[in-house]
């Protein structure tokens, strides 16, 4: 009856303009699910584009970034994962990453509390329903990278009372509680020791195990040693991107649909595509041979940097497309099912290499509009916009509170 009501809304509203090459019902139909559907989005780097730049007002609309109050109430969404991101060199300092993690948390606070009519704290997931109702969009936290935790099982439970309700293992470089998908040095061999203590910590806690960005033998590790399901909150499949270890392999997804966790699609390009992916390599291998060939020791040397612009002007980035996100959401619903599937997006976090038509937060329409048209149905499509997460981290919250 909602959506019923929406799409007769919609019907007379001028402001909800159907895209070029879009069929107009359709879309129309798309926009109206996703303003009543939940949309969680399990991956938004806004926090670091904060800290970056204080200018930027996220309350009242920026022209940079890809997530503001205004773009995600125009793409529907209701729940946007703020990354507390720790860069591995926090972890090269004793108790940096803690305070790194401790001050983007204060910061984020400070931006919620400023704006207590668009923004509200999201600590379960009765809070993201109640938040939705209200037409606030909820800022859960997720720390990525949990060399947060330093060495110590106390910070688990200190940041879950921050509001932390999932904890990226690891990031780019292998920490305390395991190994990397992009660091060489899997000493680890998978997860560390008190990486186990570490996760038996978090379940007992009540926070989510988030196993992007682990290596794939850390991966198949947290799912055993979990008592409760894992997620991957912005990791894409492997399927499209042979050799990328930080996508998910096949038989990865199966393992983590069996414990009953959810792959969170991202939507970077070099995650989506393999043309996307080895860009960045081909160009690195190109411009050090420039280098090596006209004597050019350091990327500092404007003449590097000349050469560089003209390279990525003769080679334009290869942008994937809305079908390529389609294409990993559906290779997903194949080989996981259908209740295994969500959105990590990424934003603000893979720089300039988003999808043509998937931009900033106010595209979640378009998304769904290409998920319809593939015949995806409206329950399933809710299924992936939020319903999926929801269920994973109602169990980890029923987990802790027995």
């Amino acid at each position: 009856m909602l959506l019923l009501s929406l799409l007769v809304l919609l019907s007379g509203n001028d402001q909800i303009k159907t895209p070029a090459g879009y069929d107009a019902k359709l879309y129309q139909q798309a926009y109206a699910l996703c303003q009543s559907a939940i949309i969680i989005d399990g991956h938004v780097d806004t926090p670091s584009i904060l800290d970056e730049d204080k200018k930027i007002d996220i309350a009242d609309g920026t022209s940079k970034g890809e997530f503001d109050f205004k773009r995600g109430k125009a793409g529907g969404l209701d729940a946007p994962f703020m990354s507390i991101y720790l860069d591995a060199d926090y972890q090269l300092k004793p108790g940096a990453s803690k305070a790194h993690a401790e001050r983007l948390i204060s910061m984020m606070d400070s931006v919620i509390g400023s704006n207590p009519d668009q923004f509200a704290h999201a600590f379960s997931t009765s809070d993201i329903r109640r938040n939705a109702e209200k037409g606030l969009i909820s800022l859960p936290y997720g720390m990525e990278n949990g060399s947060g935790i330093e060495d110590n099982l106390v910070n688990v439970g200190y940041f879950y009372s921050k509001g932390i309700r999932y904890i990226t293992l690891t990031h780019g470089k292998r920490n305390k509680i395991g190994d990397s998908s992009y660091d060489k040095d899997k000493s680890w061999n998978g997860i560390s020791p008190f990486g186990k203590q570490v996760i038996a910590e978090m379940n007992k806690t009540g926070i989510i195990v988030d196993i992007a960005h682990v290596s794939d033998s850390a991966f198949y590790q947290a799912i055993r040693f979990s008592s409760t399901p894992p997620v991957a909150t912005h990791s894409s499949c492997r399927h499209f991107t042979p050799g990328f270890e930080r996508n998910v392999s096949d038989d990865m997804l199966k393992a983590l649909a069996a414990k009953g966790g959810v792959l969170m699609v991202n939507f970077g390009s070099y995650f989506l595509t393999e043309a996307g992916n080895q860009y960045g390599e081909r160009r690195a291998d190109d411009l050090d041979l420039w280098m090596k060939e006209n004597g050019i020791t350091s990327r500092d040397d404007q003449r590097y940097r000349t050469e560089r612009e003209r390279w990525t002007k003769a080679n334009p980035y290869p942008f994937a497309t809305i079908q390529d996100v389609v294409n990993h959401i559906d290779r997903a619903v194949q080989v996981g099912g259908i209740d295994h599937v969500g959105i990590g997006s990424d934003y603000d976090g893979v720089g300039d290499s988003l999808p043509i038509g998937l931009k900033t937060t106010a595209d979640y329409p378009k998304l769904v509009y290409f998920l319809l048209k593939k015949g995806y149905s409206e329950e399933n499509i809710k299924k992936i916009l939020g319903e999926n997460f929801l269920r994973v981290w109602e169990q980890v919250q029923k987990t802790a509170q027995n």
